[in-house]
């Protein structure tokens, strides 16, 4: 959405298939690297406001880029007079989420106008309760009435409060507006047009050039989000998923290719694919605390106490992989470092523990395929691969589903993980 260049683009994505009747649009993006998102322009101007200072210079950068737009486009929609009221009352005074909400509203009106679509403003169906969540029976049914027999243009990203008030979803929230467009109308796919042709089976800052996932299930994207990897919002995940209907993450710059395909389920007998492992992710900044007490897995209680002393802590645990008389608990390193001493203190106190040991820079590497659990020998194969490129793993947890195999390395050692496993069953 950043220029009419990619507004050419969409139209004819949206032309190529006249199944595509509801179009939700972000604000306009980057032109080049150096450019300034919209959205981004628009909360500088709050801070300008704020602070009593002049936000003119970068309010023009947010009129120039739109109304160049409709220019280059030729269209008819009155984009300068909208511009006017908005900068009207931001000398009035307008709250922070009203206005950075502007952005996706500009993009539709114009996207709109260009396709010849009718505009539906979200304030007029997303309808949020007074504690911020999303009154979905409401919004559903606001939106099947707005939508029926229409093709239409919606901006995402906001919705409206039941006083009237604009309220703004979390930043990348036109994602999240178009899967609940898309649960509201029972729609036949999702269809998330970005700018990268799907999710990506191992990051591409280190392992060079990865092969996009073709089909993934929601359970397997649950476990790669949760090891690190850069997906979709779970906002955006949600509702489509409550309506068992697909999404197709796809490429604006690049239609052709199929992008990735996410579903409850696949039947995976007609698949054709050989490669079992899904993805591969994770994460740096781990610490390991492991608990060592005899008798300690036929002791009724100690888990739940030892839970517990992080409970109080508000320090959530990603991984317990356990032994006879040890139990290892794995976190973020950040969340648990300004009240180690405390846990550990209340874990003396309450287990009184043969040995505590903490073990620290720690990163976790996780393989996800739902085929996984119908190979023999694949933990073998990772285990033998690591250690045969002198990679250490300080820790293993695989679940019972047999989804992941996960493993913990020294942080030094995870970039050249992430490569050897991605070279070993992918390539």
């Amino acid at each position: 959405m950043a220029d009419a260049i990619q507004y050419k683009k969409v139209k004819e994505i949206v032309e190529a298939d006249p199944a595509r009747r509801v179009v939700v649009v972000s604000a306009a993006g980057k032109r080049f690297k150096e450019d300034h998102k919209l959205t981004d322009l628009l909360y500088l101007c709050h801070a300008h406001l704020k602070y009593g200072v002049s936000c003119e210079p970068v309010f023009d950068m947010i009129k120039d880029r739109y109304i160049e737009i409709k220019r280059d486009l030729g269209l008819k929609v009155n984009i300068e007079d909208e511009l006017l009221k908005l900068r009207q009352k931001m000398g009035a005074g307008i709250s922070e989420e009203e206005l950075v909400s502007r952005g996706e509203y500009f993009s539709a009106m114009l996207m709109a106008d260009y396709l010849g679509f009718e505009f539906v403003d979200a304030a007029h169906w997303l309808k949020f309760a007074f504690d911020g969540s999303i009154d979905k029976e409401a919004s559903y049914a606001a939106l099947v009435k707005l939508a029926e027999g229409r093709r239409v243009v919606i901006p995402g990203f906001y919705g409206i409060m039941p006083d009237g008030r604009i309220k703004t979803l979390t930043r990348g929230g036109s994602d999240i507006t178009g899967a609940l467009a898309a649960a509201a109308l029972d729609a036949d796919v999702y269809e998330n047009w970005t700018d990268v042709s799907g999710i990506l089976m191992a990051d591409p800052r280190i392992v060079e050039d990865p092969q996009p996932i073709e089909r993934v299930t929601y359970n397997e994207l649950r476990e790669l989000s949760h090891a690190g990897a850069q997906v979709l919002h779970e906002g955006t995940i949600y509702p489509v998923r409550e309506k068992n209907i697909p999404l197709n993450i796809r490429n604006t710059n690049e239609p052709e290719h199929p992008g990735t395909m996410i579903m409850e389920s696949f039947d995976d007998s007609l698949d054709t694919e050989s490669r079992f492992i899904t993805g591969i992710a994770g994460k740096k900044d781990y610490s390991i605390v492991t608990i060592t007490k005899n008798g300690l897995s036929s002791a009724v209680g100690e888990l739940r106490r030892i839970l517990e002393a992080f409970e109080n802590q508000n320090v959530p645990i990603d991984y317990v992989p356990s032994g006879i008389d040890t139990v290892s608990l794995v976190m973020d390193s950040g969340k648990v470092s300004k009240c180690l001493y405390s846990i550990l203190g209340e874990l003396q106190k309450k287990i009184k523990p043969d040995h505590i040991k903490v073990t620290d820079e720690i990163a976790i590497v996780a393989a996800v395929g739902r085929k996984m659990a119908f190979r023999a020998g694949v933990s073998g194969k990772i285990f033998e691969r690591l250690g045969k490129h002198g990679i250490s793993i300080r820790m293993i947890s695989q679940g019972p589903d047999e989804m992941n195999i996960i493993v913990g390395v020294d942080n030094k050692d995870y970039e050249n993980a992430i490569r050897v496993l991605y070279n070993s069953f992918v390539k």
